[in-house]
């Protein structure tokens, strides 16, 4: 998994295409936060979601493997007005929480754990730290986006303040990506820009296996759906959303 080094300062300028108001209201018709109050946010990064989720009236924690992001979430914080308790944790390793309503793994945070029995042990860890009825809500890229989309780079980016060249290549596993990244960021006071370079891994399962793995530890109600609509994937879906209750 990475550890969003420098990247985290420039994550929110390059996440201005997510809606994050669906992702919530998601989360919200399926468990209200009158009734499922409690709530963890996996991977929260910087918080944007995180926020969202506070101000509907979710009591929530957030864990993230980055410091560097919980630094700029706890920013995000204060200035919303908003108390949230972050701890830094691997998702496979959680520990500590219980009788949640609700917990969410979002933005495709899942797909940087590489080895398949971290993500079972991921969902086997959630399952045990939410109550009876509580709501798993997660997302993932597709096989489609992980084996063809991605792979028809380079991607570029450029807003006079921000500018990436994004490499990628298939990774050891199958359905797994490198993400090769140069950052070039333009300093407000002496008009330079700074140049670092990251590399982040990812990878994918079929549906089929994320289903099995949690009807296995004992997920029930389990619901499939794609790119924030409420359809059932298609071949050319990117972001697959699954929701399953304890």
């Amino acid at each position: 998994m990475s550890s969003y080094e420098r990247f985290a300062h420039v994550y929110d300028a390059l996440q201005t295409d997510i809606p994050y108001e669906l992702y919530s209201e998601w989360v919200m018709e399926h468990a209200p936060s009158e009734s499922f109050p409690q709530l963890l946010d996996i991977g929260c990064g910087t918080g944007t979601l995180t926020v969202a989720f506070a101000q509907m009236g979710y009591q929530v924690s957030g864990i993230d493997l980055s410091e560097e992001m919980l630094a700029i979430a706890a920013n995000h914080f204060a200035h919303a007005g908003v108390h949230v308790p972050l701890f830094c944790m691997s998702m496979d390793k959680l520990d500590g929480f219980e009788a949640l309503d609700v917990v969410t793994i979002a933005i495709d945070s899942l797909n940087y754990v590489m080895e398949e029995q971290a993500v079972y042990t991921t969902f086997q860890r959630i399952y045990d730290a939410l109550r009876q009825g509580g709501q798993l809500f997660f997302d993932v890229h597709s096989l489609f986006k992980m084996d063809e989309i991605f792979l028809d780079g380079p991607f570029t980016y450029d807003d006079g303040d921000i500018s990436y060249v994004w490499h990628t290549e298939p990774d050891e596993f199958a359905h797994s990506v490198m993400h090769q990244m140069t950052f070039y960021v333009r300093d407000e006071a002496s008009n330079l820009y700074e140049r670092f370079d990251e590399e982040h891994r990812q990878r994918t399962f079929p549906v089929e296996q994320y289903v099995a793995w949690l009807q296995e530890i004992g997920f029930t109600a389990i619901e499939v759906t794609a790119d924030f609509t409420k359809q059932a994937p298609v071949d050319d879906s990117e972001r697959i959303f699954i929701r399953a209750i304890k």
